[in-house]
């Protein structure tokens, strides 16, 4: 089997709340994603997609994931999908660096791979280690007394695990973890995420004011240095997110006792093979995560649902179920949630079908595929 052709979509996810704020003002009404298929000689197409969360977050960006899939894509055109070690070493070679962008081809290869073997993904990623996935809810960042407010509306929609955006101003983030606290019930997590907004100074000050809580800190300070200094001077639960970007970090990150779970997004680490590496090595470890991706539709849903399934029930704090923020649908068969829980679907490869109608033209083609 060989790679013949790529070929790409742009398609605008709005939310249903109309905004998603989060650390440094930084927010997004309308998410920019890219859809992307990867044909073969035997006529089986795989899927995937890639959305950053805006310019402002990683080192990446919407129009990035094209520019890149117009670069790289010529240099996978001849491979075989389903090697997908031999597949991702090429790509490191012709294209250093980029993630994000090489992620959505790797996806697509493993969405190849189980519908040339009948097999869904998380059957080929080690088989059903959990039968549902637990989700939790980011809230969006806004006063401290509607973020709390939201929390019972989540409730309702069955999610128990809530992740407030703070990384704002100190005073005002102290406020928003002791009113959500103070709303949570037994059994409820509560994790405090302040996307790298935080100096220092003020990491230490929210952690210390917050000490009689019971609430993770996630990912309080731009550095990996400024993180683990928070982290060692507060008995806090912690959690690292931007600074875990392969599997070099993690492995540096285990060792020097950095935090309790990380947070592993699949297009930030390169794909499905590397973000498997990753959970291995967590699993191996004894670390648990949130498996999920910088944002995306019901393609990007299914993807994570898959690798969540696939991890242990113990290792696997929770996962996200981005097509429920949004109100664009984009494929078939992707996972819905249920009362808090979502689970992949058991057809082969990603389970899910392109609306092409709501995606419309091409605005990427390569190799066979461009005619």
């Amino acid at each position: 089997m060989k790679i013949i052709g790529l070929r790409a979509w742009k398609v605008g996810l709005a939310l249903k709340e109309g905004r998603y704020s989060w650390s440094n003002g930084n927010f997004v009404e309308e998410f920019d994603s890219t859809i992307v298929a990867v044909e073969t000689d035997t006529g089986i197409i795989g899927y995937s997609e890639c959305c950053p969360l805006g310019s402002a977050y990683l080192p990446a960006y919407a129009h990035g994931v094209r520019a890149g899939l117009e670069e790289i894509g010529p240099k996978v055109i001849g491979l075989d999908p389903t090697d997908l070690d031999v597949l991702n070493r090429h790509m490191d070679a012709v294209l250093r660096g980029h993630p994000y962008v090489k992620a959505p081809i790797d996806i697509a290869c493993w969405d190849i791979l189980g519908k040339a073997t009948g097999f869904p993904v998380y059957k080929l990623l080690g088989g059903a280690a959990q039968h549902r996935i637990a989700l939790y809810r980011a809230i969006s960042q806004e006063t401290p007394q509607m973020m709390a407010t939201k929390i019972s509306a989540y409730r309702a929609e069955g999610y128990t695990k809530f992740q407030l955006k703070v990384g704002g101003n100190a005073d005002t983030d102290i406020l928003r973890i002791r009113q959500a606290r103070e709303i949570l019930k037994a059994g409820e997590i509560l994790v405090a995420d302040a996307n790298t907004g935080w100096t220092r100074a003020d990491a230490a000050r929210v952690a210390a004011s917050v000490a009689d809580l019971d609430v993770y800190i996630e990912q309080p300070c731009p550095t990996y240095d400024e993180c683990i200094s928070v982290r060692r001077r507060f008995n806090r639960s912690f959690i690292l997110d931007e600074v875990i970007t392969g599997a070099d970090t993690l492995m540096t990150a285990i060792a020097d006792d950095a935090m309790d779970v990380i947070n592993l997004k699949i297009s930030k680490v390169g794909g499905l093979t590397k973000a498997r590496l990753m959970r291995d090595i967590c699993v191996y470890s004894g670390t648990p995560m949130t498996i999920e991706d910088t944002w995306g539709g019901d393609i990007v849903t299914a993807t994570i649902a898959h690798l969540a399934q696939s991890t242990p029930e113990k290792f696997c704090f929770s996962a996200t179920d981005f097509n429920s923020y949004g109100t664009v649908a984009i494929a078939t068969g992707a996972p819905k949630r249920i009362d808090g829980y979502m689970a992949a679907s058991g057809a082969p490869g990603l389970g899910v079908t392109p609306l092409f109608e709501v995606l419309g033209e091409p605005v990427v083609r390569i190799g066979r595929s461009g005619g």
